[in-house]
C-alpha cells in the first residue's frame, strides 16, 4: 500500500527518480480505484452521467491522479537517465503509448545518475540490510 500512495505523497514532484515498483504499484492502485468508483457509480445510478461515459466519481479520480501520474512517469524516465520530456512520446497516435509502455518496463540505471541517487539504494523501504 505504501508503494501505491508514494506518488500521491510526491504529488507534483517532477525531480528525482522512481523505481519500476513505485510506478507499477501506482498504476495498480489507480486501476483498483477506478473499478471501485465505477461500481459505486453503477450502484448509485450515476454511470454515464458525464459525457455519456463517465460518472462524477470517475471524473474526480482522473482529475486527482493526472498530475501525480505524469510526475511518476517523468521520474521513471529520470531513473533511466532520460529526459522527462520523453513523456510526450505518449502523444504519438498508436505507437507512442506502446513506446512509453516499453520504457516503463525497462530497468533504471544502476548507481547515481544526473537526476539523483539510485532509488534502490539506502532509504528504500523494501531494502533489508
Amino acid at each position: 500500500m505504501e508503494w501505491m500512495l508514494m506518488p500521491l505523497k510526491r504529488y507534483a514532484d517532477f525531480s528525482g527518480r522512481s523505481r519500476r515498483k513505485e510506478y507499477w504499484m501506482f498504476v495498480l492502485g489507480v486501476i483498483i480505484a477506478a473499478i471501485l468508483a465505477s461500481i459505486i457509480e453503477a450502484i448509485l445510478g450515476m454511470s454515464g452521467s458525464i459525457g455519456g461515459t463517465y460518472g462524477p466519481l470517475t471524473l474526480l479520480l482522473v482529475l486527482g491522479i493526472i498530475i501525480p501520474g505524469i510526475a511518476v512517469q517523468v521520474r521513471r524516465f529520470h531513473d533511466q537517465d532520460k529526459s522527462g520530456w520523453f513523456v510526450l512520446l505518449g502523444l504519438i497516435p498508436i505507437v507512442g503509448g506502446l513506446i512509453v509502455l516499453v520504457f516503463m518496463f525497462l530497468e533504471g540505471t544502476k548507481g547515481p545518475n544526473r537526476f539523483g541517487p539510485d532509488p534502490k539504494g539506502a532509504g528504500d523501504p523494501s531494502v533489508f540490510e
